[in-house]
Parts: structure tokens; C-alpha cells; sequence
């Protein structure tokens, strides 16, 4: 098992299609906090998360066993993919919660902030201001919640953003765009200011 963790999830899933279950353990070991939490976002309930995320190992096991997986990017994007087409297709059935949709042309790029060394003082500010962002961030329309989500605190780029959520990648841009807009909106009514 040791060299079965050394391995790439790609070469895992390839022994897990021949038979061997062991493989999968290593798999779901490797992603399921990860998956789990980021079902948990979306749904906003520990029960139907859980539920999820059994389903969506469920369809993951029927698909490597039945040949279907494809090594066209990442394990992970894959599984988040089949767990966000799950979710959206219970908030579809239940007629719960509507998806708000903005058309997008405008391809800016954005970069991710990096960090420096920093005192306590710029510590606890900054620690202030990640607590007020992640509140502002909530006031957010679902999709858009989920785009900011996905790009700063999963670190996937726009082009994995769009699979995972079956857009264009204008689309996932232009839902970045207006996330950071009514961010801006909120700050200023609020007259919020935000360490640098």
C-alpha cells in the first residue's frame, strides 16, 4: 500500500479499473475532505453533503469500473464536477434555489494575491479582514459564491472553474467580474476598508 500512495491519481484510478480496491482507498483518502467540504459550500447541509458525496463516489466507481474515465485533466476537478452536476441537478428536481446567470465578455485576468512575511498586528488585520470577506462573500448570488470559492480558496484556474461548472469560460469570468463588483458595492456602502 506505501507504493500506492506515492502515486499519481491517474495511475491509481488505471489499477482501480483492473481490480484493485486498494487503489481506490488511497483515492478517496486523497480527496475526500477536500470534496466534502467543497459539496458542503454548495449544499449548506451536513446531510444532504453527506449524501452527495456518497453519490458521487458512487458514480465515480461506475464509471472507472465501466471503462468511461477519461485522463483529459485533474482527479479532483473530475470528482467536483460529478458532485456539482449532482447538486444541480437536486436544486433543478426541488425548484429550491434558481442559479442567476450573467452573460460574460469581458475576459480580465485575475491574479491571486501573494503573500509576505508580515508582523502580528498585520496578521490579526488581515485575519479581520479574511473573517469580513468570507461574510461578504456570502451575501453573494450562489454562482458567483461558487466562482470566488472555487478560484481563491481551491486555487483552480478559470478553464477548471468553467468544467467544473459545465460554463464557458467567459461566462465563469464574467461571474468573477460581477462577484467583485457587488463585493465593491457592498464595501462601499458599508464603508468597509480592507487592509492591503
Amino acid at each position: 500500500m506505501s507504493n500506492l500512495i506515492a502515486m499519481t491519481d491517474h495511475e491509481l484510478v488505471a489499477l482501480y479499473e483492473e481490480g484493485n480496491d486498494e487503489a481506490f482507498d488511497v483515492l478517496l483518502a486523497r480527496n475526500q475532505e477536500h470534496l466534502f467540504a467543497y459539496i458542503m459550500r454548495l449544499t449548506q447541509d451536513v446531510d444532504r453533503a453527506n449524501d452527495v458525496f456518497q453519490e458521487t463516489f458512487m458514480k465515480a466507481i461506475v464509471c472507472i469500473r465501466d471503462h468511461q474515465y477519461r485522463t483529459t485533466g485533474k482527479f479532483s476537478a473530475w470528482l467536483m464536477r460529478i458532485a456539482h452536476n449532482l447538486v444541480v441537478d437536486s436544486v433543478r428536481s426541488n425548484k429550491n434555489i434558481s442559479y442567476l446567470e450573467s452573460d460574460a465578455q469581458d475576459e480580465t485576468i485575475y491574479n491571486s494575491i501573494k503573500l509576505s512575511q508580515e508582523c502580528c498586528e498585520e496578521e490579526m488585520l488581515r485575519m479581520s479582514d479574511s473573517q469580513m470577506l468570507a461574510r461578504m462573500i456570502e451575501t453573494l448570488p450562489a454562482v458567483q459564491q461558487e466562482i470566488v470559492h472555487l478560484r481563491f480558496y481551491e486555487g483552480l484556474s478559470f478553464k477548471e472553474i468553467a468544467q467544473i461548472t459545465n460554463v464557458s469560460i467567459n461566462t465563469a469570468l464574467g461571474r468573477m467580474r460581477y462577484a467583485t463588483l457587488n463585493m465593491r458595492k457592498l464595501i462601499v456602502e458599508k464603508s468597509l476598508e480592507l487592509a492591503v
